[in-house]
This record gives structure tokens, sequence and C-alpha cells, in this order.
């Protein structure tokens, strides 16, 4: 981080104000729950009146969740509720599990979504430039722009293995910034980066410079004080939440969070990655080893992309009349050259047509050498699996990266127990031993992809994710050499040890996979 941070020890802070909000919600959840099973103990009664109209209600709700289009996984997660927790299990389902208590917000979300892609331009010239160079992978990135995502060109692409590298960057960047600088996070903790940070974006405003600051409420609400928006509208930010965590507690809805993480400066400069605003993302404080993450840096007409994912996301958090993109165009025209990019987004309100999770498929099946990952959670669907399975008995190189240090030890105990059919399979599995993998990618010898975008249900169901996909020989060389140097730091976990793990953690993990749609 240069001289800014030099000999600096950062912090972790908590505030107690997030902790009583986080309380409040959880009490009110509780509170539900609790008046469900009131009302269950109350009806026993009637039982036998119950009993009959609890197996037809099962029988309709089982047969309504196996016809439903949505994932296997969330399946047989409420078809184990509705058979365990007769009649309290079946009024969960109609408040909590109906797609259709979520469908007014989702309707709302759409169509902001519809308006910000009006702005996209589509480029013809661009599409039979890149089929002549990749034409193998020509179908992926038309199925990208049958989803409003448009391919670019003309783009310089920088690779940060470290988030310490990348705020080195992002503060370069916006220390020259003109016009207006974006910022999109899904966790701020208040500590020596946000401190920098902070003080340089209000240096700006004092220049002149719009600042617009997003942020994921979750994810803010314990590291942040009870009144940081005003604090920071106050100095000048315009600022925007995503999803309050109280806004709907009826509908769970506040289990749907904004992952994404977008910087833009002018409209010329992006950045996307795995990194968050605060200390431990620049290893200023050891919370599990040694933290690593990465980042791109977009310098070029891809820009245009995050740009527009920002203003999608700013508009589904306001209450306000829909906005015009193109004061936030870029300001100056980008050498022309062959660096072939596409910004693509992802989120709730697509399921469960979900074009990440499709696309991270189909790099899987048109990988023809290797396949490399790093995610820091591996909690897949069964058809993920298949994919990745059917790649390495095809003969490639899959690898995949995964945490030694956990952040959440029950995810991990469900990603260690997802490693078993893919090492059955010949897939090679990496343990980074240093610290904690927050990193997310996946290269193959084409392109490849950074972003936000965990392989878990999580990400590809219940987040708004962003990522990258890039085509450009340079780019995916300089990745695939920070994997592989990686893999010098991990244990290898073979297939043998998986299968002698003790017969507690097999228990364990078997309970624990069932809810693995639930973490």
């Amino acid at each position: 981080m240069g001289n800014d941070f030099k000999d600096k020890k950062g912090i972790v802070k908590s505030y107690l104000s997030g902790f009583l909000r986080g309380a409040v919600v959880a009490s009110l959840v509780m509170a539900q729950f609790a008046g469900i099973v009131l009302l269950s103990i109350w009806l026993r009664g009637y039982s036998f009146y119950i009993y009959t109209v609890i197996e037809v209600l099962s029988i309709i709700i089982i047969l309504s969740l196996i016809n439903d289009s949505r994932s296997p996984s969330y399946k047989i997660v409420w078809i184990c509720i509705i058979l365990v927790l007769p009649l309290t299990g079946h009024i969960m389902y109609a408040l909590w599990g109906k797609s259709s208590s979520k469908k007014k917000i989702e309707i709302k979300v759409l169509g902001k979504l519809r308006h910000g892609a009006t702005f996209y331009e589509y480029s013809e010239e661009t599409m039979n430039e890149f089929q002549d160079k990749y034409p193998t992978k020509t179908r992926m990135v038309k199925y990208l722009e049958a989803h409003t995502f448009p391919l670019y060109q003309n783009n310089q692409v920088d690779y940060y293995p470290m988030g310490e590298d990348t705020f080195k960057a992002i503060i370069k960047d916006i220390e020259e910034a003109k016009k207006f600088i974006m910022l999109n996070f899904f966790i701020v903790g208040e500590g020596i980066l946000w401190d920098r940070i902070h003080d340089l974006l209000v240096r700006k405003i004092s220049e002149g410079v719009e600042v617009m600051f997003m942020y994921d409420d979750f994810g803010a609400m314990l590291r942040t004080p009870k009144n940081f928006r005003r604090i920071l509208e106050c100095e000048g930010f315009k600022v925007q939440v995503f999803n309050p965590i109280h806004k709907y507690t009826d509908k769970l809805y506040m289990n749907y969070r904004s992952h994404q993480k977008i910087i833009v400066v002018d409209g010329n400069i992006g950045y996307t990655g795995g990194m968050n605003l605060a200390d431990e993302y620049i290893n200023l404080v050891d919370r599990f080893g040694r933290w690593k993450d990465n980042a791109v840096r977009i310098e070029g007409d891809a820009v245009w992309g995050l740009t527009v994912t920002f203003l999608q996301m700013w508009e589904v958090c306001a209450d306000t009349t829909l906005m015009d993109y193109t004061p936030y165009r870029p300001t100056k025209t980008f050498p022309k050259n062959q660096v072939f990019c596409q910004v693509m987004s992802d989120g709730p309100a697509n399921n469960p047509r979900n074009p990440i999770e499709s696309f991270y498929k189909q790099m899987i099946h048109y990988s023809k050498k290797y396949l490399y990952v790093t995610t820091p959670y591996l909690v897949l669907e069964p058809d993920m699996q298949e994919s990745l399975v059917a790649a390495s008995e095809s003969g490639i190189d899959v690898r995949i990266i995964t945490p030694h240090i956990p952040d959440k030890k029950s995810v991990k105990i469900v990603t260690n127990y997802n490693y078993g059919i893919l090492l059955k399979a010949g897939i090679r599995i990496y343990e980074y031993l240093p610290g904690f993998i927050h990193a997310k990618t996946i290269i193959n010898e084409d392109c490849g992809v950074v972003g936000t975008i965990n392989m878990d249900y999580r990400s590809f169901y219940l987040h708004y994710e962003c990522g990258v996909f890039m085509c450009n020989s340079d780019v995916i060389t300089t990745i695939k050499e920070d994997l592989l140097k990686t893999m010098e730091e991990c244990r290898e976990v073979t297939y043998e040890e998986w299968k002698n793990r003790p017969w507690h953690t097999k228990l364990v993990q078997q309970m624990l996979n069932l809810f693995a749609t639930l973490m």
C-alpha cells in the first residue's frame, strides 16, 4: 500500500447499534416463527381434521415443488421442512417459501434493470472480430449478449493478485478523478483503509467531483455507526443503501444481498473483484491468516458495462424516477485493440434463470486443456458438480483452490463434503495454507472471469453479483501464473484422505449439507 499504510496496524471495529438492529430484526423473525409454532400447538385439539388437511396440503405443496423450476437443493430443503414439521412447515412455506411472496419486489427490480439495459449498445463489428479470433467461444459471448451484456474491445486490463495491490491502484486513480467516482461494496468497515479512502473522497468532493457511494446494509451494519449514511450525506456524498434488513422481515427478503464490488472513475477506469472496504482485505489485521483476494482494473470501452451495472443497482436502491445514464459515459476514446471484455451481473430477481451460473457451466464445457478455479466457498448444485466431473473425465486439467483457514466454519464443513465426488473424478483440490483465499476466479486456456462470484448456491441464487469475462492471452497468462504460484503455497487434498475422515465428521457434513442453500 506504499507509504500510506507503512507500519500501521488495522482494526476490526464493531458498533453496538448494528448488533441491536440485527437483534431486533432477528427477534421479529423469531416472533413469526414462535407464532407459527403456537398456532400449531393450539390446533392439536382438532388433530383428526388437521391431520387430514396436512396430508392433502403436503401432497399439493410437494407436487408444486417437484414441478417448480427452481434448483433441486431449494426443493429438497423445503420438502424436508414440510415433512419434519407438519403444519408448522406448511405455514412457513406459505409465508417464506413461495416465490409469489417476493414477486412484487422482483418485478420492480427487473423493471429498473431493464431500464438500465436500454443504455447498452451492441457492435456487430466487435462480435465479428471476436468470432474470427475465438470461434469456439462465440456461443458463450452471444449467450451473454442475449442476456443484455454487450461485448467490448479496446481495453487495457490489469490484474491484481492481492487486495493491497488493488487498493493502492484505486487510491491513485481516485486522486486523479476529475468528474465522478462510483463505489459499491458489500462490506464497509471503519479502520485505516476506510479513513484513507474517506479522507480522499471528501477532498475530491471539495474539488467538485461527484461521489456516489453504495453499500449493502447487512455488510456494513455491524462495522459502521448507526448514523453512517447521514454523516456521509452531510459531507456531500450521494449515498444509497441496498435492501435495509428491517424492510421485508415478513418475506425474509433480507436474505437477498448485493455482493457486488464496483469502482468507476470518470467512466474511463473501472474495478471489480473480491475486495471489500475493510482492513483485513489489505492484510492490516490478521483475522484468518493471510487474506488473499484478487481484482481487475479495466481502462477502456468495457468500463461502460461496470458503470451501467452500478447505476442499475443505484436505481434499485432508490425510490426515485428513472435516471438518465448518459452523463456518466466515458470522457475519452480508447486505442483500438483486441482485448475483449464482457461485464456480467446477476441476482435473485432472475431466478430461476441465472445467466452467470449457466455461463460458468459453459466455461467448464468449452475448456480444451485446463480449468482453474479459486473460491472461498465450494457449495455446488448437482449439475455444476456434473459439469466439473465431465470436464475432468474428458481429460481437462481441473484444479480448485479453497481456503485452509475458513471465515465460516459451517460453510467450510460443507465445502469439504463437496470434495468427494470431485476428487474421485480426478479433480485436484488445493487448500491455501497461509490463510483465507477470498478470490473468485475461473479461467481456461482462452478466457476467464474475475469478479464477486463464489462457486456456491448463495452467489448463484441469493446475491446480486458481477464479474468481468476476459478474452486475451496476456491477461489469462498473468492470472494463470498467479494461480500456479498460489498452488505452491497450498496443500493438495487426496481422495484417500477424504474417504478416511472420521465418522462423526461425515455425519456432521451430511446433516449440514441438507441446509446448504441457507448458508
